[in-house]
């Protein structure tokens, strides 16, 4: 694929040349050059069935939350992409969890307990749950996002863990609503 920048015979023109090549204008003026595209003979695979299934989602999702989530808008503002086209990539890319620190937590109330979670966009929601190590919940809630520490969140323990062993999960949320889990031992 071609990029033309101010080229007078190119520039603003858009359509098919022959079997050969397709010329497009793109967003932000450029004009853009590339074979014609050929359909294969081939059936697809089931991944490739699958991956275009993901697609199709992904684009149902995109058109209606360029339009209602402000945070597609503003990421995408200032740059060659759209609304669309962030949305887009964030439902194709799910949030993950980088980090789960347990290290501030003993089993008492009023510990915290810290989720380090990263998502193209935005992550909306980070919760955590506690557990005994026979599976018992414990306790479970919303992480707050830490002020000032972007991608920190922190969760405060309510109630007290008793025994030897616990379970810490975390899951975090994205705006399409893809979720990413951790879990670690504790205490």
């Amino acid at each position: 694929m071609a990029k033309v920048d101010k080229n007078i015979v190119i520039t603003g023109l858009s359509g098919s040349l022959g079997d050969q090549l397709v010329i497009q204008e793109a967003r932000g003026g450029r004009t853009i050059v590339r074979t014609k595209p050929r359909p294969s003979d081939k059936p697809p695979s089931e991944a490739q069935t699958a991956q275009r299934d993901q697609f199709r989602e992904a684009v149902t999702y995109a058109k209606q939350a360029a339009k209602s989530e402000p945070a597609y808008a503003a990421k995408a503002e200032g740059t060659a992409q759209t609304a669309f086209n962030v949305a887009l990539a964030d439902f194709l890319h799910p949030p993950e969890i980088v980090e789960l620190d347990v290290s501030g937590y003993t089993g008492k109330v009023g510990e915290t307990i810290r989720v380090r979670a990263r998502d193209d966009v935005a992550v909306k929601t980070v919760n955590v749950a506690i557990a005994a190590a026979d599976g018992t919940l414990i306790e479970s809630g919303a992480a707050a996002a830490a002020a000032g520490v972007p991608g920190w969140w922190a969760y405060l323990t309510k109630a007290a863990a008793t025994g030897n062993g616990v379970k810490v999960l975390a899951v975090a949320q994205d705006l399409p609503g893809h979720e990413a889990r951790k879990e670690v031992s504790g205490q």
